[in-house]
């Protein structure tokens, strides 16, 4: 039995979530790869998505742990397959809902990883301010450390998303919500510098709408800007693993750190729920044992 078969309902669900709750495409992708990957893991089993049993979705579950997945992507995947069912029992493609009673797996709260402000600074610095392509680096960098961003957020700028005079981003973020975000007058600086001249030499008198250009014309994927970054940090020396997320998290517990409170920082990352935010408070705690275990005379 192949799982293309069970493609066509994949599709309308991921369309009526995109139509009721707008959701980002990226989150409408890892849903349909989580599906598809359920879908093809039933076939195997001369299963369908439609005819799955609370036992399939279990046996399945279990074969992912089995297979190394960390309880967080395990319990992604069965939030993605209750979605699916709970839209599938409202449409009439199924009579019962076959996940409604399969427990999600715990999950620890692992602290976010972060950079110390030192290493924001060497990072900061890494980039070739004489070439364009390291100019627009810098300047994305920049960016990312003063408004906490997501990446998607960060590549798909537009200078007039920007107000340079006001030293704000208007951000639309995830389910299409807007949020505006302060620049802080360095970051303003260095986009200001951008748009003089290294923007130019990136486009080359090409007609293009993204704030931060390649050479090529379109604006940078993430892909594109998740290996500069990783770049970026090995000439800065910096050995820990490092995203783009990395500088988001350096944003909010810096903040956090130096007393900020917790709704607005809430506010800058554009979290819907609190309780997304307060994994910082846990942040700033452990760096305050930290540094009382390495200053403190009894420590």
């Amino acid at each position: 039995m192949t799982f293309e078969q069970d493609e066509p309902v994949i599709e309308g669900f991921a369309d009526a979530l995109w139509s009721e709750r707008g959701l980002s495409a990226n989150t409408l992708a890892a849903y349909q790869t989580d599906l598809r990957q359920l879908a093809k893991w039933l076939g195997e089993h001369n299963r369908r998505l439609l005819s799955a049993g609370r036992e399939d979705l279990l046996e399945y579950l279990a074969h992912l742990h089995a297979s190394g997945r960390q309880a967080r992507s395990a319990a992604r995947v069965l939030s993605a397959v209750r979605q699916f069912y709970q839209h599938a029992l409202r449409e009439g493609w199924v009579n019962a809902d076959p996940s409604a009673e399969i427990e999600a797996p715990r999950l620890g709260r692992p602290l976010p990883k972060s950079l110390t402000e030192a290493e924001v600074e060497a990072l900061l610095g890494a980039p070739d301010l004489d070439s364009p392509e390291g100019f627009r680096d810098r300047v994305m960098l920049e960016v990312l450390y003063a408004a906490g961003l997501r990446v998607s957020e960060l590549v798909g700028l537009k200078p007039g998303q920007v107000s340079l005079n006001q030293g704000l981003v208007r951000i639309v973020g995830k389910g299409g919500k807007e949020r505006l975000v302060p620049l802080g007058e360095e970051a303003a600086d260095w986009i200001r510098r951008f748009l003089d001249v290294p923007r130019a030499e990136l486009l080359k008198g090409r007609p293009g709408d993204a704030l931060f250009p390649t050479r090529r014309g379109p604006g940078m994927t993430r892909q594109a800007f998740w290996y500069r970054i990783k770049l970026h940090a090995r000439s800065a020396g910096i050995s820990k693993a490092i995203s783009p997320h990395t500088l988001r998290h350096a944003f909010a517990t810096h903040l956090v750190n130096h007393g900020a409170d917790l709704r607005v920082v809430q506010l800058l990352l554009g979290h819907s729920d609190l309780s997304t935010t307060q994994i910082y408070t846990h942040v700033a705690k452990e760096r305050l044992r930290q540094l009382y275990a390495e200053h403190h005379p009894r420590a």
